[in-house]
């Protein structure tokens, strides 16, 4: 009988739970939490990140009806509303009249670009509760007494015009150059990229970056402001676009989040917040200019990293995660690194953001101290052993059509005397043949032994497995699908040199620099050189290098055994 019963409270409990978690989600329901993205990385900014990118700003912004916010790529408005609501909030005592506060804080507060002529009618209707921003009630109502049309807040008299303090994007891009080598000036795509197709309403042509930043700030006062000389923006807050393509079926995808960044700076707010792809850490593509200007401005106060960019955005994938910082006019001091898994803040530190001997921003911070032992050495770089890309000269596509390439057919059988070249086909490994004479672009690395490294594998999490090599001997190649690593007089020395790599030491100090899916040459820069004629174990290198308790139980937790994980799987990915 008493069992029965419990079951039925239980019961009871579980409903009453369900209940509850429906009335909440109700009562809490956000329509802008059910908007997907809509492509071209327009990736909607969840509003539990909007927060997180709010509360890094200092309690002041919130009590100061002076100052200008302005979100430079707006899109669903959600930084708009969050901030009109705080500061709704936070000027009670400034501003005490309800209407007053608010008709002051949307009229002179609050000004975004949209981030296309689409976003820009979502983000009205999300601050304005319409898409025009000075539309009134026309008096129709339904059956029920319901108004049939909609109406912008303040019954459409706290604007103007219809846009409001949301602007939708009109310039187009400039292209420079000659024949099919045109590009925009100013955001590089080609003319002949899909974003430029008559037929596409949208041509993506960011407004914010668009314009020298000089001319930007007279075109923000015009747009804005009357013309008024005396204005400027005192906090610049939002989620950039992370990327445009290059143009062209096959092109890869330029990032351009970091122009958005740069021309922020430029106009010199008070406060900027953004939050972005975490590959400008170590550079690469568009980037290494951009990552050595971050890492020396003394303006940076803090770095919110997410190694797992899924704890950000739940919906998309970036790999190598995303960060989002605080960028103060006032700030000269070290900056204050966080490190984020989940809902918890696993790592925190004051540091420089760039380390003596090192041009890549490391993001574990308990890994600088490591970084600091083993550069004391001044050994070589494991990464002189690492070929380039195209080691062999010999593209991605190359086994789909040699003469692509102007390159005679290769073999799918063996060939007596010939070479061996290994490479990807519909997404597995397979190998052809070639005859010893055939015309390789590149033959440095035809004779030895060697290892064959898939060039794109893993996510770029700390310490993740990689796939395990082709074990190569002599008279084989390979496509760029791989880079070399070798040659090796022996097969001994192969043999050991990939023991090392399977230590828990050396993919710790791959993590100096690899924060994505890239395993090319510079992945490998800060990976010390060590003897091949033996075999290295993780306790002699600890040892070696007079690594402490605390910086081994770093390692040991948080670098994944190699002989656990299954392998990565590799991409055959042309472009880097």
């Amino acid at each position: 009988m008493e069992q029965n019963k419990n079951e039925a409270l239980s019961a009871k409990e579980k409903y009453q739970t369900a209940v509850e978690s429906a009335s909440d989600y109700i009562e809490h329901f956000d329509l802008l939490e059910t908007i997907t993205n809509v492509g071209n990385d327009e990736v909607f900014t969840p509003r539990k990140t909007c927060n997180v990118l709010l509360d890094i700003l200092p309690e002041e912004v919130w009590h100061n009806p002076n100052y200008k916010w302005l979100n430079p790529a707006t899109k669903n408005g959600i930084f708009e509303r969050e901030i009109a609501l705080r500061l709704d909030e936070g000027l009670k005592d400034v501003i005490p009249d309800e209407e007053t506060r608010r008709k002051h804080i949307l009229q002179n507060m609050i000004y975004s670009i949209g981030q296309t002529k689409f976003t820009s009618n979502v983000a009205r209707r999300t601050l304005y509760y319409c898409s025009q921003a000075n539309r009134k009630c026309d008096g129709i109502k339904a059956d029920d007494g319901h108004y049939v049309n909609g109406y912008a807040i303040g019954n459409g008299t706290w604007f103007d015009t219809e846009e409001g303090n949301i602007y939708t994007p009109k310039v187009e891009h400039w292209y420079e150059g000659k024949g099919k080598n045109r590009k925009c000036k100013f955001c590089g795509i080609s003319e002949d990229s899909k974003y430029n197709d008559a037929l596409q309403r949208e041509h993506y042509a960011y407004e914010f970056i668009h314009y020298k930043s000089h001319h930007l700030q007279y075109e923000f006062r015009k747009m804005f402001f009357k013309g008024d000389a005396n204005m400027k923006f005192d906090i610049i807050i939002g989620n950039p676009p992370y990327q445009l393509s290059d143009g062209g079926a096959q092109a890869s995808a330029s990032p351009i989040y970091q122009k958005f960044i740069e021309q922020a700076i430029q106009l010199n707010p008070k406060y900027l917040s953004m939050i972005v792809p975490s590959r400008w850490f170590s550079g690469g593509k568009g980037l290494d200019d951009f990552r050595m200007q971050m890492l020396r401005d003394k303006h940076l106060a803090e770095i919110h990293d997410f190694p797992n960019a899924s704890d950000c955005f739940p919906t998309v994938e970036i790999k190598g995660g995303v960060n989002y910082f605080l960028w103060t006019k006032d700030s000269s001091d070290d900056c204050l690194i966080f490190t984020h898994s989940g809902n918890k803040i696993v790592s925190k530190a004051k540091r420089p953001l760039l380390e003596k001997g090192c041009d890549v921003f490391i993001r574990n911070n308990e890994l600088v101290s490591i970084f600091r032992k083993v550069s004391a050495f001044g050994e070589k770089s494991f990464s002189e052993i690492v070929s380039p890309l195209k080691p062999y000269g010999l593209r991605g596509d190359f086994f789909k059509d040699p003469s692509k390439y102007s390159l005679p057919p290769v073999a799918a059988e063996p060939i007596d005397g010939g070479l061996k070249i290994h490479g990807l086909e519909n997404m597995k490994r397979v190998t052809k043949y070639i005859d010893k004479n055939y015309p390789l672009p590149r033959k440095d690395y035809v004779n030895g032994y060697k290892m064959f490294m898939a060039r794109n594998q893993g996510s770029g999490l700390f310490g993740e497995t990689f796939s395990v090599p082709v074990f190569a001997g002599p008279n084989e190649c390979c496509t760029e699908t791989f880079v070399v690593i070798g040659t090796f007089k022996t097969q001994e020395e192969m043999n050991n040199c990939w023991k090392y790599m399977t230590t828990k030491f050396f993919r710790a100090m791959v993590g100096v620099k690899k924060n994505d899916q890239g395993m090319a040459q510079g992945v490998y820069q800060y990976v010390p050189m060590q003897d091949f004629s033996k075999s290295w174990t993780d306790e002699e290198l600890y040892k070696k290098y007079k690594l402490s308790k605390e910086e081994i139980d770093f390692i040991e937790q948080n670098v994944k055994p190699f002989d656990s994980v299954e392998s990565q799987a590799e991409s055959g990915d042309d472009d880097e």
